[in-house]
C-alpha cells in the first residue's frame, strides 16, 4: 500500500533500474536526501525481481537494459500491478515516449536530465497515485464511482485497474461530464510537473477507453473532434 501523502519522502520506496553506476549513485544520493528509501537494479530481470520482492512506491526505469529492456520490464510489471513507473530515456524520439506510456508508464524523462528534476517527478508521480485530499465524497456519475480518497474507480461496481494518471484523468473528465475538455487542460489536471508533450494525453485515454470498453463503457468516453475528449453520458 502507497504511504500518505504527509510521509511519502519519509517512507517512500523507490527502485532505480540503471545500468551506469554513476547515474544510478546520483541519483540514490539525491533520493535519499530528500527522505526516500531507495533500491538498484543494473538490468531487467533484477528489477523484476525487485519490484516483487521489495514492491517499491515507485520504479524509476531506463529503458536501455541488459538482460531485459525497459520496455519489456514495464510491460511485464504492467501485467501484474499498478507500482507507478518513470520512465528514464537517452532517445529523443517522440515514438518511444509514446510507446513506453502506452505500455502504462506514468511519466518519462529524457537524458540527459537534472537530478533535482527526477526527484521532483518523483514527488508528484506519488501525489497523484495518493491525493492529498482525504475528506473529499466519493464522486458518483452515471455507472462510474470515483473514490479519491482511495485512488478507486468503479464501472458498474467493478473496479478500474488504472495507472494513476488514468484516474486523475477520468476524475478530471468525471467532475464535469459532457465538458469538452482540450489536450492541454487534461495534460494540466493530470501531469502538471511534466513536460510532457499533449499528445501523450491521446496515449493514457486510449489506454483508459480500453479499460472502460473491457467492463462494457464503451460509449463513455468520447473524442470531440477539433477539441479533446469528454465524458458522454447518455439520457
Amino acid at each position: 500500500m502507497l504511504p500518505s501523502p504527509d510521509t511519502l519522502e519519509s517512507v517512500g520506496l523507490v527502485l532505480v533500474v540503471e545500468d551506469e553506476p554513476e547515474i544510478a549513485e546520483v541519483l540514490e544520493g539525491y533520493l535519499r536526501r530528500e527522505g526516500f528509501r531507495t533500491e538498484r537494479a543494473s538490468d531487467g530481470r533484477q528489477a523484476l525481481n525487485l519490484v516483487r520482492a521489495a514492491r517499491p512506491d515507485l520504479v524509476l526505469l531506463d529503458i536501455m537494459l541488459p538482460e531485459m529492456d525497459g520496455l519489456e520490464v514495464l510491460r511485464r510489471i504492467r501485467s501484474e500491478g499498478h507500482t507507478p513507473v518513470i520512465l528514464l530515456t537517452a532517445r529523443t524520439e517522440d515514438l518511444d515516449k509514446l510507446l513506453g506510456l502506452e505500455l502504462g508508464a506514468d511519466d518519462y524523462v529524457t537524458k540527459p536530465f537534472s537530478p533535482r528534476e527526477v526527484v521532483a517527478r518523483v514527488k508528484a508521480v506519488l501525489r497523484r497515485a495518493v491525493p492529498a485530499e482525504p475528506s473529499r465524497p466519493i464522486l458518483r456519475v452515471g455507472p462510474l464511482e470515483i473514490d479519491s480518497e482511495k485512488v478507486v474507480a468503479r464501472l458498474e461496481g467493478v473496479r478500474l485497474e488504472l495507472t494513476p494518471t488514468e484516474f486523475r484523468l477520468l476524475e478530471t473528465l468525471a467532475r464535469t461530464p459532457g465538458k469538452a475538455f482540450t489536450r492541454a487542460e487534461l495534460l494540466e489536471a493530470a501531469l502538471p510537473e511534466s513536460d510532457a508533450l499533449e499528445r501523450v494525453v491521446d496515449v493514457h485515454l486510449k489506454n483508459l477507453r480500453k479499460k472502460l470498453e473491457a467492463l462494457g463503457g464503451g460509449g463513455l468516453l468520447e473524442t470531440v473532434r477539433g477539441v479533446g475528449y469528454r465524458l458522454w453520458l447518455e439520457a
